[in-house]
């Protein structure tokens, strides 16, 4: 794998760890917020015992052209099975779906594009326990601007939050107002996309929560709200039962509501139990159909993700395959991905899996995971944390309210809406970034910002 990744370091007097990214027009869209200049970090002493370089580096991506001439190459040449022997997706992704899909990645897809979009973010990296967080850091130019760190999901990245940055951090500029906004914090998961791969099997979510916590005091941030569906919603919830100060509160959107024994009951096949509402059934089935029909994807990576890496890092269809059906399967589309996502959004993302060779590494992270027991949606309790929920009806299941208010102690905000499903934000940004909005109005305090460094301004 050659991929270059390139850091532009500032030349400043001595190891500074600190510069502004080369994105044009950030050092004035800086100004025209009255941000205080970047504030830049010694490197801690040479030679002192279990120092970290807690430095925050800029960050750029630059794929060497021969990598995307590797890729055509290999997506060109692809060997392809027979057709499926079904009607339908039940086999799993139709042949001529996925055919599609990679010959258009092979001839007309231009990577170049989602390569500028990423670039046009002030992106950055810093070292957290050992291990490189690259992460896009968008300040508001509202006053009292609420800090929110937003995480992505499993086969998602960060592009699939692309969407919701302008309207989060400049509300007025799509309908919103002022107070609402958001400075947001875009960490790329470990093991995904930029951020470093672990070594070790001591990232799990626990890991991770205490990482986004400590990225954030290194911002400046000492109040904070978190976001997420997917990794984001467990590590949001991780976060919120671990209470770190200066956590007022997480926004999911796939929530963990359901009760173990509900888990237990539907992984056997057991039916619906006696005396649940209707909900509550529609809830129960959606589980079943996730946990019997669709679990074949989390149960290898959760066991043996080592093996699957070995294809997802050898196949470009592979990998697209992988991901295409939970494009299909997670989307408010009907079973059918296109309608909900293009097919240049769909392949910015596969293709960062396959630039970056993170198949393997981000299958890991179901491991590790999974070496804690539970699952992504069994029932977390948090007594203490302000919860507020969204649920979309394309979501892998629509937790019930009834369940929600049995763990979420505090729970501060819930909304079913009518449309969008397990991307939400990049399926419906609009929506989402509405519900972001309302979900978060409570806890905003007019000095929420007032005690944070000129650290900010990074």
């Amino acid at each position: 794998m050659k991929t270059a990744l390139f850091f532009a370091v500032a030349a400043a007097a001595g190891a500074l760890g600190l510069a502004l990214p080369a994105t044009p027009g950030f050092a004035q869209t800086l100004a025209a917020t009255g941000a205080p200049a970047p504030v830049v970090r010694p490197l801690p002493a040479q030679g002192s015992p279990g120092a970290e370089d807690q430095s925050i580096r800029p960050f750029r991506i630059a794929v060497p052209e021969a990598d995307l001439a590797d890729l055509r190459r290999r997506v060109l040449a692809t060997r392809w099975p027979e057709r499926e022997t079904v009607a339908d997706h039940s086999q799993g992704v139709q042949l001529n779906k996925i055919q599609a899909l990679v010959q258009y990645w092979g001839t007309d897809y231009d990577w170049r594009k989602a390569e500028a979009k990423l670039n046009a973010l002030p992106q950055f990296v810093t070292t957290i326990d050992g291990l490189d967080i690259q992460f896009a850091h968008v300040r508001s130019k509202h006053p009292n601007a609420l800090p929110l760190i937003m995480t992505h999901g499993w086969p998602g990245s960060i592009l699939e939050l692309l969407k919701v940055v302008g309207p989060l951090t400049d509300p007025t500029a799509y309908g919103g107002r002022a107070e609402d906004a958001f400075h947001l914090v875009l960490p790329t998961y470990p093991g995904y996309g930029f951020s470093g791969k672990p070594k070790g099997t001591d990232w799990g979510p626990q890991h991770v929560a205490r990482a986004w916590h400590e990225l954030m005091g290194r911002l400046g941030y000492k109040q904070y709200v978190s976001q997420g569906g997917d990794w984001g919603a467990i590590i949001s919830e991780v976060m919120a039962v671990q209470a770190p100060a200066g956590l007022l509160g997480i926004h999911v959107n796939m929530p963990g509501t359901v009760p173990p024994d509900v888990v237990r009951q539907v992984r056997s096949g057991s039916p619906v139990p006696a005396g649940f509402s209707e909900v509550e059934k529609a809830a129960y089935a959606s589980l079943d159909y996730f946990y019997n029909k669709g679990f074949g994807y989390a149960a290898m990576m959760n066991t043996r993700p080592q093996t699957l890496g070995y294809g997802l890092a050898d196949s470009p269809a592979g990998m697209a395959a992988f991901f295409y059906e939970k494009f299909t399967e997670w989307t408010y589309s009907g079973k059918n991905a296109e309608k909900s996502l293009t097919r240049d959004e769909m392949l910015d993302d596969i293709t960062l899996y396959w630039l970056t060779n993170t198949g393997a590494s981000s299958s890991r992270s179901y491991w590790d995971a999974a070496q804690l027991g539970g699952g992504p949606f069994t029932a977390v309790d948090i007594p203490a944390v302000p919860v507020a929920v969204t649920i979309f009806p394309g979501e892998i299941y629509r937790a019930p309210r009834k369940w929600a208010e049995q763990n979420f102690h505090k729970l501060i905000y819930w909304n079913e809406v009518g449309k969008g499903g397990h991307f939400a934000a990049w399926e419906e940004p609009e929506l989402f970034s509405a519900e972001l909005r309302a979900a978060f109005r409570s806890l905003r305090k007019p000095s929420v910002n007032a005690s944070a460094t000129t650290k900010n301004a990074r």
